[in-house]
């Protein structure tokens, strides 16, 4: 894949030499997205298992099974925010889940939301997805402007949908679908 670029960004696919990039990100924003993921044993985060789990993510780039994105500010080699696209189905359903974080101090610079207005159509044709989804708790609000700036839209709500940071967390069920013009 050509890297994608917005004026502010470039996007990759994470390759293996991304572990120690991605190590550093959820190192330096551990407080930050730690309310917001499911609870992680120790060393879930430490380099080895980011060499590891950068491997993963490409192997499943490479195979369409799914596709993990780092973004970096133009200039910069630190990764300042990460796009999953996951559970990919194919089939008549043609779907994904829509995962993604941002470092702290990009947060509220509109970066998160430059860079998916582009990955999100690259992810659309690439894949051949109908629907993208992405789900939130009804407490990060921040989120939910982000996807229904995106073109998402509420679908549903679901009690005790997973478990983040150790407790059973509603969420918002929210979903976008292909537009005619991506389709084409």
């Amino acid at each position: 894949m050509t890297p994608l670029a917005t004026p502010r960004t470039r996007i990759a696919l994470v390759t293996p030499t991304d572990a120690r990039a991605l190590h550093q990100y959820y190192t330096r924003n551990h407080a930050h997205l730690s309310p917001w993921e499911p609870y992680r044993p120790t060393g879930y985060h430490s380099h080895d298992a980011w060499q590891k789990r950068a491997a993963d993510q490409a192997a499943q780039n490479a195979s369409g099974q799914s596709y993990h994105f780092a973004v970096r500010c133009h200039g910069a080699d630190d990764i300042a925010a990460v796009c999953n696209f996951t559970n990919i189905t194919k089939g008549a359903f043609q779907a994904c889940h829509l995962g993604y974080s941002i470092d702290l101090s990009h947060q509220g610079q509109g970066i998160l939301r430059e860079a998916l207005a582009e990955i999100i159509p690259f992810v659309f044709a690439h894949a051949g997805l109908n629907r993208i989804m992405a789900n939130y708790m009804p407490r990060n609000e921040r989120s939910g402007r982000l996807l229904a700036r995106l073109g998402f839209e509420k679908e549903g709500y679901a009690k005790r949908y997973l478990k983040i940071a150790g407790e059973w967390e509603d969420h918002i069920l929210t979903s976008r679908i292909i537009d005619h013009a991506v389709e084409a």
